[in-house]
This record gives structure tokens, sequence and C-alpha cells, in this order.
């Protein structure tokens, strides 16, 4: 913690802005003028609004608001907001794709699994970050020696670390803040604040013993007020499927949702065209299977252990306008790149980005055409793509300017978590996804 966040990130800062320790640029072209760094400040605040909370506190402006400016926030600006609102700041790029590469290396030690390669992938590309680091602020110039504080240096021993200590995560993790934070609301007087810390101390240590005596760990882990989010009266549960429907709720009316849901429906059994051996057109049936079905929309969608997917369209205006946007979803397809083209098909798993407006749960009938032998319920959301145009050549930022304005019915399965925004200008936006590859699911092929 505070190596990078309270140090390093801090140092690059006050280089950037001609601020370290009365230093000039000397050979160099790094500093960014003030009106630059105020603007930064201001679309990193203003960011907060279109990051969902699920990914940390809201960002302050930094430049106006330097108090608020935790080691967590500094490691939430530096490895999603930094390479957006830096990008095309600098009048020499090398100092850009210097820092890219910093971040790079830090979402690699962050990872929740790591290999012996991808630690000595580590090692090498620090080296190679510091010599660079050395060529570009302290330019070899000892009047220039205070550049390479103790912490330039400490970076060559992370890879060392992660092999004595395990992945990086599981230390740099905050500790005693997470520690404060769990016995502060347990302080029930201001004039005598220890006996009740003291009681929690006491209890939550013998709460741990108790999960370690019988076994219970789990059990106790469900009990973590963070943890045991209350499920609301009208909450629905779908057999298959890992989430949890949350209410309000209401039944759908609108025919164009209707042709959305037909659509879905024809391509999910295949009843888009042509006949069944028996002769029976496939669409007469899809037309069938609609008219006895029931659908309900649901207004959030909370994936176990996850996040709340909230449905844009059955948010009220006081809603959209104080909660931090969480209506951003990456969801993944088997998609046919071949569709178009004569021949074998060519199935690849892709990654989408869209912006979540329904989620409707479908009640189908019973079928015999299509093998459903007893009725069963499958939950479709109906999203926006976001119709990406660029992508950042080194990490996982994607840039677009416009959605789709067709809806496009997906099964609900294929979300798999909420992503963040960053305004770029008036019209373009930088999707930012903090889930990595632990979010992402892998296709086989046999499915």
């Amino acid at each position: 913690m505070h190596l990078i966040w309270e140090n390093l990130i801090k140092n690059l800062i006050l280089l950037w802005t001609g601020e370290f320790k009365g230093l000039d640029e000397g050979s160099g072209c790094y500093v960014i003028d003030a009106s630059v760094w105020d603007a930064i400040g201001v679309v990193s605040h203003k960011a907060g609004k279109t990051i969902p909370g699920c990914y940390g506190a809201r960002p302050p402006n930094f430049r106006t608001d330097k108090q608020s400016m935790t080691a967590d926030t500094w490691s939430f600006w530096a490895l999603y907001l930094g390479p957006v609102l830096l990008n095309r700041k600098f009048r020499n790029e090398e100092y850009y794709w210097h820092f890219i590469e910093l971040v790079r290396l830090l979402h690699l030690c962050l990872q929740f699994e790591i290999t012996l390669q991808e630690v000595e992938e580590i090692r090498s590309g620090f080296i190679a970050w510091v010599k660079k680091y050395e060529e570009l602020y302290y330019q070899y110039d000892p009047a220039r020696i205070s550049t390479c504080p103790l912490t330039i240096h400490a970076l060559l021993h992370i890879a060392d670390c992660i092999l004595f200590c395990g992945p990086i995560w599981t230390y740099w993790a905050f500790p005693m803040e997470r520690y404060c934070g769990i016995i502060r609301p347990f302080i029930r007087s201001r004039k005598r604040p220890y006996p009740s810390l003291d009681r929690a101390v006491l209890e939550i240590a013998r709460l741990f013993q108790i999960g370690l005596l019988y076994n219970l760990q789990d059990q106790l882990y469900t009990l973590h007020r963070h943890r045991a989010l209350k499920v609301p009266a009208g909450a629905v549960r779908i057999d298959g499927y890992e989430y949890t429907l949350l209410p309000p709720s209401h039944p759908v009316t609108s025919s164009l949702l209707v042709e959305k849901v037909k659509r879905g429906l024809g391509t999910r059994f295949e009843l888009s065209g042509g006949r069944f051996p028996s002769g029976e057109l496939k669409t007469d049936v899809l037309k069938r299977l609609v008219a006895g079905t029931r659908i309900t929309e649901f207004a959030t969608a909370r994936v176990d252990n996850g996040d709340d997917l909230h449905a844009a369209s059955m948010l009220t205006a006081a809603q959209a306008a104080e909660r931090r946007d969480a209506t951003y979803v990456r969801y993944q397809m088997v998609v046919d790149r071949r569709a178009r083209r004569p021949g074998r098909s060519q199935n690849e798993f892709t990654t989408f980005y869209g912006h979540l407006q329904h989620i409707l749960r479908i009640d189908l009938p019973a079928e015999p055409a299509i093998k459903l032998a007893r009725p069963s319920t499958v939950v479709f959301a109906l999203l926006n793509e976001c119709q990406l145009e660029a992508n950042h050549d080194v990490l996982d930022i994607h840039y677009y300017q416009k959605e789709n304005p067709a809806l496009e019915p997906v099964d609900l399965d294929c979300l798999m978590c909420v992503v963040g925004r960053v305004p770029l200008n008036k019209s373009y936006w930088a999707i930012i996804d903090r889930s990595g590859a632990i979010a992402r699911a892998i296709w086989s092929g046999d499915d």
C-alpha cells in the first residue's frame, strides 16, 4: 500500500505537476499544464457518477480535495482513471507509455492467480521500468538524485516478495484500514469509546474461535453485515440461473418487448425458419409458444456473490439522478464469424458491452415440438450494445461513441458483471472493467 499508492503514484504526479522537491524538467518534458490537471480532476470526480458503487468509493477531485485521496482512491485512479485521462496529455508520449507499462505490471501483480512465468515477467518488467525511469526522470544527473527514492528500488523486489509470501492481493489489501472499518461502527459512546471497542474486539475473537472449533466459517461468513444482503419480498430464484431477480416487477404488455422476446426465443430454439420433420412450420410453433408465454419484468438481477445489475428502464428519475450508474454490463456470447458466408460455421466466444434496459422473466408452456415436456422458465436481458470504435493498445479499456438503438435479447446467463464508464468529451466514453480474467467465462466449444 505505502510502496505504490502512497509513494510511487504520488511522486509521479508531483513530477508531472512540476512540484517534486523543487526540481524542473531538466532535459525532459513531462510536466503537464496546471489547467489540464484541473480538467483531469474535474473529470475524475464526474466519473464517479458513471462508475458503479461496487467499484469503490466515489473518486474525489484530487486537485481541490486532496484530503479525501486515500491509498484506495489513488489505487483506483492509477489503475483505471489515469490511463484514460492522461492519454495524449504529455508533450512526449514516451512518458505516457512508461506509465502504462507500470499499470500493466500492477494489474499483473494483483491477479487472483499468478504463475511462475508471470512472476518472472514481473521481475524483468520492473527492471526495465526502473531503468527507463532513470532515463526519463533522473536523466543520469547527480543533481537529480532525489528523483530516485528507496521506493523506486523496492519495485525490483516485488517478484521475490510474491515468491516468498504468495499473491500480492492477499497483503496489498489495506488490512489496518479494513480492520478499523470493522470495529469503528461498534463505538457507542463518544465520551467512553474504549469499553465498546474492547467488547467488540473480544466478541469478534470469540466468533473466530467458534468458527475454527466447529467448522462454521461459512456460516459465520454469511453473518457479516456486508454479506448478509436482505432479500426483499417478491424476489425470485429461477432454476439454472445463478441470479436472484429483485422487485419491483410488473407484467409485460408492450408489443415491442413481446416482439423482442419472440426474436430471442426463435434464436434460442432455432425456430426462425424452416420446417420440422412432421412438416409443421417452425414459425407456427414459435407463434404458439409466444402466445402461451407469460412475461414479467424485474428491476434488478443480483449475481450470486456478485454485483447487482439494474435495468435502466425500471429506474425512476430520482433514482437515476441520485444513484451511481450500474446499468452498463459486460456480456459474452458465442458468435459465428462465418454467419454471412457459405460453408462450415466458425464459432467464437466474443465479449460485448451494453446498456441493460430490461430484465424479463419468461414462463414458457410445454411444447413437444421443441422437446419442452413441461413448463419452464428462461430469463432474457434486453440491451443496447455499445458500438466499440477502438481499444487501448495495452490495457483492457475500450472506447465507444454510440449505442445500437435496437434492443438485443440476450440470455441472462450471458451477463458477467457491471462495468464503469469514463467521459472523454461530449460524445465519447471509455469503458473500464475491473473484473479481469476471474469473471470471464471459458467456452470449450462442446456446449
